[in-house]
């Protein structure tokens, strides 16, 4: 892990080599990151000239002052109204010019422009969802370069925060609210998205990529990821939502046992509920656990899973439970 970050070794290791970083720093890939670079380095620069300048002092009135043989000691501390301004008025001036510039930076980094291009995040345990204007929802993040992109986040479950250290862009994702931030990106690539809030035993996988595009490649993409469905069969295209919906984080297809259910061999199958009723898992049964997870729990599982109802149209649930068809025997 590294420490500061508290993320996969790894992972950050992807993300710096994306570009060139500097020693302290990932790479600049968004209007914000040259303002937040300079800030750092002029704090750090500062620190450490007084640091040096402090402990070089110090070494030397140690050894001139050092207390000898046959020599006594002499008062020689006297009022000095320069001295004392001089050492006053410097620190005052610095803290007010890093406060003039932290709170600039600030404003800039949380105060979005009017036509920036919205797109709703959703944090849970452990993925990201990543919602666009005409609905589609993807578990990766999409933008064109040189846009303004306003993310308007919330969370299923609990405290997540959507980081992407080349943007320099962190923002707690709290449930029951919406938080907002907002990015605007200057170089095409793929940079790593972490949250870095612990949220759980798979913190460190609750991963995904932010994909700038070129000039016209979003557009397209858009159109081309949106239509999946009619390109694909109903089970392949299930099974392309089962990835990108981040039911993979609690449902396992090989009948490993997770936070959920497994669904190998689930439908057809009678499952005990926790109220010691039993229902078919048919057609019927899987669309309600989808959309109202709560109305009938099985037995030996809590109850988190969210409802996805106004998040999945009814032609991706079909699509769904077509591929859940295919993992039983």
């Amino acid at each position: 892990m590294i420490p500061y970050l508290g993320l996969p070794v790894n992972a950050c290791r992807s993300t710096l080599a994306q570009a060139d970083g500097s020693l302290f720093m990932p790479p600049q890939a968004s209007s914000t990151a040259p303002g937040v670079d300079w800030l750092f380095s002029f704090i750090l620069y500062i620190a450490c000239f007084f640091f040096l300048l402090i402990v070089v002092l110090m070494v030397l009135f140690t050894i001139r002052y050092l207390r000898r043989p046959g020599r006594q000691a002499e008062k020689t501390a006297t009022h000095n109204l320069a001295l004392e301004l001089t050492w006053t008025l410097i620190p005052v001036a610095l803290v007010i010019a890093i406060f003039y510039i932290g709170f600039t930076t600030f404003m800039d980094m949380i105060t979005p422009p009017d036509d920036a291009y919205e797109v709703l995040v959703t944090g849970q345990k452990w993925n990201w969802l990543f919602q666009y204007p005409n609905g589609y929802v993807d578990s990766d993040l999409h933008v064109p370069v040189d846009v303004p992109v306003l993310l308007v986040m919330t969370s299923e479950d609990v405290i997540h925060s959507f980081y992407i250290p080349a943007f320099r862009v962190k923002r707690d994702v709290v449930p029951g609210r919406y938080n907002k931030t907002w990015f605007h990106a200057t170089q095409p690539g793929e940079y790593t998205i972490f949250c870095a809030e612990y949220c759980g035993t798979k913190h460190s996988d609750m991963l995904a990529q932010c994909v700038v595009h070129k000039p016209g490649e979003f557009e397209r993409w858009l159109e081309n990821a949106s239509n999946f469905l009619d390109r694909m069969s109903p089970a392949d295209a299930g099974r392309e939502l089962y990835k990108r919906q981040g039911c993979a984080q609690c449902h396992s297809t090989d009948g490993s046992v997770r936070i959920g259910p497994t669904l190998k061999n689930l439908f057809a199958r009678d499952r005990p509920m926790r109220d010691g009723s039993t229902l078919p898992a048919d057609e019927n049964y899987l669309r309600e656990a989808i959309l109202e997870p709560q109305a009938a729990v099985v037995a030996g599982f809590e109850s988190v899973m969210p409802t996805y109802k106004g998040r999945l149209k009814d032609r991706e649930i079909t699509a769904i439970i077509e591929y859940i068809k295919t993992l039983s025997d």
